[in-house]
């Protein structure tokens, strides 16, 4: 007997929003279905993944996650290079993690002379991330978007509390937004409407639900960005029908478990695989929920969630991806002598 497969129609669609110029700008959004649902509609182009890049040297990350930096670490230009040239980043995302006032509370003008350089050394779109402290983020973001005007940037998070300064600044400068909110589908939409109100158009905005990591509120935030997908799609919602990005790198990276070393753990395998494919496993968890841009950290993770990526999109075998290719000694884990001995005792 014959299958019918039952089709939705949908009322609305995502926005196209265009990030970067020249060859390199990149297009995202245009869906007029839900993730990979392309029986039901179209799915024009493949989300995108931006490599993190931190303005300062990490001092708390795993040993798994500086080596594939550990020589340009401290020089964010040549760390921005090294993604562009080696890994072949699609997008750059510089976290601005001097900035924040109870660390080094470096200048709005000294991050903003960063800031130009690292556009000028790479010739892919940049996104630019502040600290989620509002009033120095909207101190800092006004000053980098008057510094690198034309250059047509991503600047985020802008919250309710600053999106009049940094708004009005990316529509003075020609760029784009990110709309962050505390995952919730209506404070989602308010920050939207606010920036709409402000002159900024919807076509230059992007949505932030705000990131958890895996196993540290993931499936919140996976929950939200479903119901901003139905809302946008299913119900026509106009103020929702923006592409979804998720900082990912960060929330993943920090977890206790991507952390722990062999002796703090030996039960959770070698800590390399383990922290990558933490990243791997939340990077394709957000891309079904509806994720348009993952900011990811390690290349191996992102060469899986790629993967994932052409699989789903274009068909083939997972059976062909290769496994984790391994930068630092093979963890050495007697699993046997962790083993409790056992009680073979007949009752």
């Amino acid at each position: 007997m014959g299958f019918d497969i039952v089709k939705e129609s949908y009322a609305g669609g995502i926005k196209e929003i265009t990030i970067g110029k020249g060859d390199k700008a990149v297009v995202v959004g245009g869906e007029t279905c839900y993730s990979f649902y392309q029986f039901e509609g179209d799915m024009p182009r493949k989300p995108v993944v931006a490599m993190e890049v931190w303005d300062t040297e990490p001092e708390d990350w795993p040993e798994a996650a500086v080596a594939p930096f550990k020589d340009v670490i401290s020089d964010p230009v040549a760390w921005a290079k090294k993604c562009v040239d080696e890994y072949g980043a699609q997008m750059i995302a510089l976290q601005l993690i001097s900035t924040d006032p109870n660390d080094k509370d470096t200048s709005p003008e000294d991050a903003a002379a960063l800031v130009k350089k690292v556009s000028e050394a790479i010739d892919v779109p940049l996104i630019v991330w502040g600290t989620t402290n509002v009033q120095k983020d909207e101190d800092v973001l006004k000053t980098v978007a008057e510094e690198c005007q034309g250059a047509s940037l991503m600047l985020g998070p802008v919250e309710d509390k600053n999106h009049k300064g940094i708004g009005a600044a990316a529509m003075a400068y020609g760029h784009t937004v990110v709309a962050s909110s505390p995952i919730d589908v209506n404070l989602a939409k308010q920050v939207n409407i606010l920036l709409e109100n402000l002159g900024l158009s919807l076509d230059k905005v992007v949505i932030d639900p705000n990131t958890g990591g895996l196993g540290y509120g993931m499936e919140y935030t996976y929950s939200v960005m479903e119901r901003i997908r139905m809302a946008a799609m299913a119900q026509g919602d106009d103020k929702l029908q923006q592409p979804i990005i998720n900082n990912l790198a960060k929330e993943i990276w920090k977890c206790k478990e991507a952390k722990q070393t062999v002796e703090d753990a030996p039960t959770l395998g070698d800590p390399e695989k383990r922290g990558i494919m933490m990243e791997a496993v939340a990077a394709v968890s957000y891309l079904i929920s509806g994720a348009d841009i993952l900011i990811m950290r390690h290349p191996e993770a992102i060469r899986m969630a790629k993967a994932y990526l052409d699989l789903a999109v274009d068909g083939g075998s997972a059976a062909d991806v290769a496994g984790i290719a391994k930068q630092l000694p093979e963890a050495d884990i007697d699993l046997a002598s962790l083993a409790p001995e056992p009680d073979l005792t007949i009752a």
